[in-house]
């Protein structure tokens, strides 16, 4: 494969990410688009309703995780040049989310609505503030590295990938993971709570939790007792909650 096809590659899955991305935003907030949380989507018992919604966040996390491991990379290199390694990984990540856009069962019932303008009013913009972050974390560390745009140009004029270097530039002063915090303040955070809703925020709550785990361990592999001083001094998702002893 040429370096020109590997840049055409990276650009096309990044722009699919991107316009992934925000349907994921309109989704959760029942936004302009057809499918969302708590519109479309074929109308089936409850049970059925929940057993295919968990298996759709089952099945975006283990992707999601599995892929990202250091030992998946190892063995998937061999077959898919690394270049182009984080843009299939961007990629799959969107197809997953497009399934689970297509294939989501809205869960009817409220779990709690604000009427209250003022109060509704807060909650919209901690909707919008959850996405805010996410999108700025990603810049704070290296946005076009961590969506594959960074490692196909790099080949292409020749450079060896550049080593991993241990920052916490603003957010992540206050929250190892600050990009997680903000999806669950956008999963959360909303004047009108559904049970689909709360099964989909529930569902992403505990992937995150399990990924930062995972995430960890691969972090304090690679950055050893900076990170594990990190650990010690900053909280995981909350400023000063989640500190390691």
């Amino acid at each position: 494969m040429s370096k020109t096809f590997y840049i055409m590659f990276a650009v096309a899955a990044y722009f699919i990410f991107f316009a992934t991305f925000l349907y994921l935003i309109a989704f959760v907030g029942n936004l302009l688009v057809p499918l969302t949380i708590d519109e479309g989507g074929a109308q089936t018992s409850i049970a059925v309703a929940i057993a295919v919604n968990v298996m759709l966040i089952a099945i975006f996390g283990i992707q999601h995780s599995v892929m990202a491991r250091k030992e998946f990379k190892a063995a998937w290199t061999k077959i898919i040049p690394k270049p182009i390694e984080r843009a299939v990984y961007v990629l799959t990540a969107s197809a997953m989310l497009c399934v689970l856009y297509y294939f989501w069962q809205p869960i009817a019932g409220d779990v709690w609505r604000v009427e209250n303008t003022l109060a509704a009013t807060a909650l919209w913009t901690l909707f919008a503030l959850g996405w805010t972050i996410v999108l700025a974390s990603t810049f704070l560390i290296n946005h076009f590295e961590l969506f594959g745009l960074q490692q196909v140009w790099r080949n292409m004029r020749g450079q060896d990938e550049a080593p991993f270097k241990f920052r916490t530039p603003f957010f992540y002063k206050l929250v190892r993971h600050p990009l997680y915090s903000g999806f669950l303040l956008a999963f959360w955070a909303t004047p009108h709570m559904t049970w689909g809703h709360m099964l989909f925020s529930i569902g992403m709550t505990i992937y995150i939790l399990i990924a930062i785990s995972y995430e960890e361990k691969d972090l304090v592999s690679y950055f050893g007792q900076d990170y594990e001083q990190y650990q010690r001094d900053v909280g995981t998702l909350v400023p000063g909650l989640g500190k390691r002893a």
